[in-house]
C-alpha cells in the first residue's frame, strides 16, 4: 500500500504502508550526535530514506508530518526483499513466508530485548580491525560466474545469490553446503569416480574411464569433443549414450562437476520465463526435456534425469547435424518418489514427493508459455516421462506447437524402419506388414507408442482399424491383457484381446496359442525371454524377428548370442542397445539396433505428424546400414 505516515522514535524511522506491524516497512536506524532540534542531523536520514523508498517506486514521496526528531542514518530493511508491484509509489512485499518471520529490531539484538540496554555503566564490544570484510565484488553473471573457478561455489550457492547473479535454473535446486562438497571430493581422490558411482552390470569401469575422458573433453574443448565423437561415431556411441549413460543418470548427484542444461523446478513456479532468460543462446533449435520420471528402464531418478537429456542432444549434435550451441537440455524437478535419492545428502533436487494432479500440469504448462516465449520456433522433444503423462502431454500440445514424444514417436518410428527392414530381408514387400501377428511384452508409454504405430501402418496398407488391432497381444507384470480385466489404462484398451479364457495368460501361453511372427520387448525386465519363449518363436516362424529393446544393456529382454542360440540362428535380431555380432554353427549373424532417434520435415517444421513419421520409417529402412 502507500505510505501512510512517517514514525519518530528516538531510535529509529520507518516508512510505514499502514498495514500490520512488521509488514511493508523500510527501517531507518541509528543514534542522535547532533542536538535534537538541530535541522542538519534530518539531512543524511531523509536523502537516505528517500533513496531507498524512490528505488522500490519511482514516484514515491513520503506523506504525513515530517518528523521533529533527527537521527543520523543506517539503512536496514526487511529479510524479504521489497518488491515494486507498479509505477505508481506503491511499496509493497510479499507476505512473510512461514519459515521467514518479517524482520524486527528486537530479533537482531538492536532492540531492548535483544542485547544489553544503554546506559551508565555500558561499554559498547570492541572494536577489532584485523577482521577482513568477507564481502566480494563479483561483475560476471550467468554461466560466466559458473566457469570463472574463482568465483564458481557450485551448488553451494544460495538463492539470493542465484537471483543476483543471475544463476537461477543454472544450477540444480537443493543448495549443497561446501563441506558436502569437500566430502565427495575427498572420497573421489580416495577411492575413484567407479567406486563413488558404482557401475551397473553392464557398464565397466573401463565404460566408465573413457566416458570421464570424453567429458572433460567436451566440458574444455566442444570443437575436438564432437571431431572426435564424429570420427569414432561407433565406437564412442555406447559411451556417450546407451548404456552408459544409464550409469550417468544413476549417478548424476555424485558426478555432477560442470553446469549444462536448465534446472527448473517447484520452486521457481511463477519465474520460469525469467528463468529462461538466463540461458545466454538467443537462438534454440531443439530442447530436450524430462521431468525424470522414468529415465530408460531405471525408473524414477527425479533432476538425475538431466543425464539423458545431455546424451540425446550429444548424438543429435554429432549425428544429426545440429549446432551444439543451439540446442538445450531441460530438467523439469517436480520432485521424485525414489526414497534412496530422498535420503542421499548429496542429492541435489526436491526433496518431495511428485507432484499430481493440476500442480503438476500447471507447472509443464509454464514451461511451455516460457520456453516457446524466448524460442517460438523451437522444437520440443519430451523425453522419459512416465506413462501416466507421456501420451497425455504430447495430446496436450501436439495441436498447437512442435513437439515430440520421442518415448512414443521416436521409438516407434525406428521399430517400424526394423520391422520394413525384416521384411525385406526375407523377401517380402512392405505392405505384408498387415499379415504380421505381434506380441508386444510392454505395456507403458514405449511399449503402446509402438503399437500404435504399427497398428497404423497396417492400415495405412489396407486393413481396418479393428483388423489390425487384432494383430497385437499385450501384456504387462501381471500377463496378457483381455477386456475382462478391470482398470486398464484408456490408450491400452483397444488392444485388449477379447477372448475371455485367456485373461493374464503368461509370456508362453501367448506364444504358443497367437504364433507370432514379431517379439517385441519393452518390459524393462532383464533376461525376460528365455530359450522356451524364444524356441517357441522358432517353432512356429522360419525367420522370427525378435526386438528386445529395453535400455540399458541390463535390461534387455535377451542378448543377440541368446537369441541366436535358442532360435537355431533362424532369428532376425535387433536390440534397444549395441550388441555385438553372435553365431550360430559356425554361420556369423549380424546384431542390430533399433534405438530412438531423431526426424523431423524441413518443409513444414509446424507439426510432427503421424503420415511423416509414416513415411520416414519406410524411408529408413531402404538405407543399406539401416
Amino acid at each position: 500500500g502507500l505510505l501512510k505516515k512517517w514514525v519518530a522514535t528516538s531510535r529509529e524511522w520507518r516508512f510505514v504502508s499502514g498495514q500490520a506491524p512488521g509488514r511493508g516497512e523500510c527501517v531507518v536506524r541509528g543514534e542522535a550526535r547532533r542536538g535534537e532540534d538541530d535541522p542538519m542531523a534530518l539531512q543524511p536520514l531523509r536523502a537516505s530514506a528517500l533513496a531507498m523508498a524512490r528505488a522500490f517506486g519511482p514516484s514515491l514521496q513520503p506523506q504525513g508530518p515530517r518528523p521533529q526528531r533527527a537521527v543520523p542514518f543506517q539503512l536496514r530493511c526487511a529479510r524479504r526483499a521489497l518488491v515494486p508491484t507498479t509505477l505508481t509509489g506503491a511499496l509493497a512485499r510479499p507476505s512473510p513466508s512461514p519459515e521467514r518471520a518479517p524482520y524486527s529490531s528486537e530479533a537482531d539484538g538492536h532492540g531492548e530485548a535483544g542485547g544489553a540496554k544503554e546506559g551508565n555503566g555500558y561499554h559498547p564490544p570492541p572494536y577489532d580491525p584485523d577482521v577482513p570484510d568477507k564481502a566480494s565484488i563479483v561483475r560476471k553473471k550467468g554461466l560466466d560466474v559458473l566457469h570463472d573457478p574463482w568465483w564458481n561455489k557450485g551448488t553451494s550457492f544460495n538463492y539470493v545469490e542465484r537471483d543476483a547473479l543471475g544463476l537461477r535454473g543454472l544450477l540444480p535446486p537443493c543448495e549443497i553446503p561446501f563441506e558436502s562438497q569437500i566430502d565427495r571430493i575427498v572420497q573421489e581422490y580416495n577411492e575413484g569416480i567407479a567406486h563413488v558411482a558404482p557401475q551397473d552390470e553392464t557398464v565397466t569401469p573401463e565404460n566408465i574411464r573413457k566416458w570421464k575422458v570424453l567429458e572433460s573433453l567436451q566440458n574444455r574443448n566442444e570443437v575436438l569433443f564432437y571431431k572426435i565423437l564424429l570420427d569414432n561415431f561407433e565406437a564412442m556411441a555406447p559411451i556417450v549414450y546407451t548404456p552408459t549413460v544409464g550409469w550417468c543418470c544413476q549417478n548424476f548427484h555424485l558426478i555432477y562437476r560442470t553446469p549444462r542444461g536448465l534446472f527448473i523446478s517447484e520452486k521457481d513456479k511463477g519465474m520460469v520465463s525469467s528463468l529462461v532468460h538466463n540461458w545466454p543462446a538467443g537462438e534454440v533449435d531443439a530442447i530436450v526435456v524430462t521431468d525424470g520420471s522414468r529415465v530408460l528402464g531405471l525408473g524414477d531418478l527425479g533432476v538425475n534425469g538431466l543425464g539423458i537429456a545431455i546424451g540425446k542432444l550429444d548424438i543429435y549434435c554429432a549425428g544429426a547435424g545440429f549446432h551444439p550451441a543451439r540446442v538445450l537440455p531441460i530438467v523439469i524437478d517436480v520432485g521424485t518418489d525414489n526414497a534412496d535419492l530422498l535420503n542421499h545428502p548429496l542429492y541435489f533436487g526436491l526433496r518431495r514427493p511428485r507432484l499430481e494432479g493440476d500442480a503438476y500440469f500447471e507447472m509443464l504448462d509454464e514451461f511451455m508459455r516460457a520456453v516457446l516465449a524466448r524460442y517460438p520456433n523451437v522444437l520440443i522433444q519430451f523425453e522419459d516421462f512416465s506413462s501416466k503423462h507421456a501420451q497425455t502431454l504430447l495430446d496436450r500440445y501436439r495441436d498447437h506447437h512442435l513437439v515430440f514424444n520421442d518415448d512414443i514417436q521416436g521409438t516407434a518410428t525406428t521399430v517400424l524402419s526394423g520391422v520394413y527392414g525384416a521384411l525385406a530381408a526375407k523377401g517380402e514387400r512392405a505392405e505384408d506388414i498387415r499379415n504380421q501377428k505381434i506380441v508386444v511384452a510392454g505395456a507403458g508409454s514405449a511399449g503402446m507408442g509402438v503399437v500404435q504405430f504399427l497398428c497404423k501402418a497396417m492400415v495405412k496398407h489396407g486393413l481396418t482399424e479393428q483388423e489390425a488391432r487384432d494383430n497385437f497381444c499385450i501384456l504387462d507384470a501381471d500377463g496378457l491383457i483381455t477386456t475382462a480385466r478391470e482398470d486398464v489404462s484408456d490408450f491400452v484398451l483397444p488392444f485388449a484381446r477379447r477372448e475371455a479364457e485367456l485373461a493374464d495368460a503368461s509370456l508362453l501361453d501367448t506364444i504358443c496359442h497367437f504364433k507370432p511372427s514379431i517379439l517385441i520387448g519393452l518390459s524393462t525386465v532383464g533376461g525376460l525371454f528365455t530359450s522356451e519363449h524364444l524356441g517357441a518363436m522358432a517353432e512356429n516362424c522360419d525367420r522370427p524377428l525378435v526386438m528386445p529393446l529395453s535400455n540399458p544393456t541390463s535390461r534387455l529382454e535377451c542378448t543377440a548370442e541368446q537369441c541366436a542360440q535358442w532360435t537355431r540362428g533362424r532369428a532376425i535380431f535387433a536390440a534397444g542397445s549395441p550388441q555385438p555380432d553372435a553365431s550360430f554353427n559356425g554361420r556369423e549373424i549380424a546384431s542390430s539396433q533399433a534405438n530412438n532417434m531423431y526426424a523431423t520435415h524441413r518443409p513444414n517444421p509446424d507439426r510432427f505428424c503421424d503420415p511423416l513419421s509414416l513415411s520416414f520409417s519406410l524411408s529408413l529402412s531402404l538405407f543399406p546400414h539401416a
